[in-house]
């Protein structure tokens, strides 16, 4: 018998020929060299390494760089050949995980279909008509299709969430610089997030662990501050959005959320509708306001030289974000920091905010002769978490009506991505895995205990 590792990576290459999923991949190592890591690997854990990720299969989103591998960001004039993992990736392997290869994304990571590249369109996992979600879509195919146990990938306007939502896995995007953007392909600077997608909360939160904390080779990288909450309540309450801001949810989605909100006390956790219609104002902006400015800052010299890999709908988006004016730019910088204070006060009284991921979910057809609405839609939710310094955990709600996945969201402010891992944890009936390690052990007796009368003084 294989040794288990060597086992697993046998298993995930068996698995690529048997879906011949070609568009997924846009570098796929060769088996012989995960192997021979896998090997090395071995002999590190007989050794007596502490690995906590030791044989996890990783699947990169190609606009990270990995040493050694192409970063093509979907376009194949742009590739470079970077020296040195992108610090995200260094950690992660440094911890035991395996590369498999570089993943298929809307092309510079613009768009939340997985239609907008040279090298084909991704493919829903389980059915091949419908999109994967973008701009992520290669990393998440490759966890839903049982390849890799851990699909990389970045989150601007929610390319890490939407393809979740639309395959059942998790999804985790963390507040703005929590895990540092060197090595990068940069979309919108300084919103840009790392993102992990797996099939459970539990290898997701581990996967991300590894990843968090700042480094001196990104200006824009955070640490957790001093007084950063480690927990929800023992009873929480989140928010839900009231009918009016729902109405872009296709019938089927409506009802799966319904049922999904319905279910809360089930679960123990309660809830109130709130308005959104200042998040979702603010949403517009990372699209239609001058923020946009910054995806022609990122690529839009590149893609002006008109290379015959661009997608037509990214070089038009891209491109198009040269004109804003710089006072237009200071006017939303104004609007977003409004919205942010009203954010932080709308959800004062809750641990969180409960939100469908998406809409709906398109046909690759209906994507093709339709680029840009039905795009601009699925982002509905999502695009305003990463302007408004938000943080997101997708996870799988009830089920539509004709048994297809449904995602929701728990939307937390910035820093408090234990407490939405906490209540999507609850949502999904399991314990809570640690993101956060820098709380202090507490002996706890007499009448602090749970169940006891002064318990409540340790929870407050």
């Amino acid at each position: 018998m294989q040794p288990e590792i060597r086992e697993r990576v046998l298993q995930a290459y068996k698995r690529i020929a048997e879906v011949d999923r070609p568009e997924v991949w846009i570098t796929l190592r060769d088996e012989n060299d995960v192997l021979a890591e896998a090997v090395a690997l071995e002999e590190a854990l007989a050794a007596g390494a502490d690995l906590p990720l030791a044989g996890s299969l990783v699947a990169v989103k190609d606009n990270i760089d990995v040493a050694g591998l192409p970063t093509t960001a979907a376009c194949p004039e742009f590739a470079y050949t970077p020296e040195v993992s992108a610090v995200a990736i260094e950690r992660l392997t440094s911890q035991g995980a395996l590369i498999l290869g570089k993943t298929n994304l809307d092309q510079f990571a613009t768009g939340l279909v997985g239609t907008r590249s040279p090298y084909g369109a991704v493919r829903c996992a389980w059915d091949p008509t419908l999109v994967s979600g973008g701009s992520s879509s290669g990393s998440a195919v490759a966890v839903a299709l049982g390849i890799a146990d851990i699909g990389i990938g970045t989150d601007t306007a929610g390319s890490g969430r939407v393809p979740a939502a639309f395959h059942g896995i998790v999804g985790i995007k963390t507040s703005l610089g929590i895990v540092p953007n060197t090595g990068v392909v940069p979309a919108c600077a300084d919103y840009d997030c790392v993102t992990v997608l797996a099939r459970d909360l539990d290898s997701a939160t581990a996967a991300m662990k590894v990843m968090t904390g700042p480094t001196a080779t990104d200006p824009r990288s955070r640490a957790w501050p001093a007084d950063v909450r480690l927990a929800a309540s023992p009873q929480p309450r989140v928010a839900v959005p009231r009918g009016e801001d729902l109405t872009s949810l296709s019938p089927a989605y409506r009802r799966a959320f319904e049922e999904t909100v319905a279910g809360l006390a089930d679960k123990g956790m309660s809830h109130a509708e709130v308005g959104i219609s200042a998040l979702l104002d603010a949403a517009t902006l990372l699209y239609d306001g001058a923020i946009v400015a910054q995806r022609y800052s990122a690529v839009g010299e590149f893609l002006d030289t008109a290379p015959a890999g661009a997608d037509p709908t990214v070089a038009a988006i891209v491109r198009s974000a040269a004109g804003p004016s710089a006072h237009r730019y200071v006017d939303d910088l104004d609007t977003l920091a409004r919205a942010k204070t009203a954010a932080r006060t709308l959800l004062s009284e809750f641990d969180g905010l409960l939100l469908p991921t998406t809409t709906e979910h398109p046909t690759i057809a209906a994507v093709q002769s339709d680029p840009m609405s039905i795009n601009r839609r699925l982002g509905t939710f999502t695009n305003f978490c990463n302007l408004l310094d938000m943080a997101a955990v997708a996870v799988p709600g009830a089920p539509t009506p004709d048994g297809t996945p449904f995602g929701v969201m728990v939307v937390v402010p910035a820093f408090e991505e234990q407490i939405a891992i906490d209540l999507a944890a609850q949502l999904s009936g399991i314990e809570s895995p640690s993101l956060i390690d820098d709380g202090i052990e507490v002996l706890a007796v007499g009448a602090h205990l749970r169940g006891f009368p002064v318990h409540h003084q340790l929870t407050d």
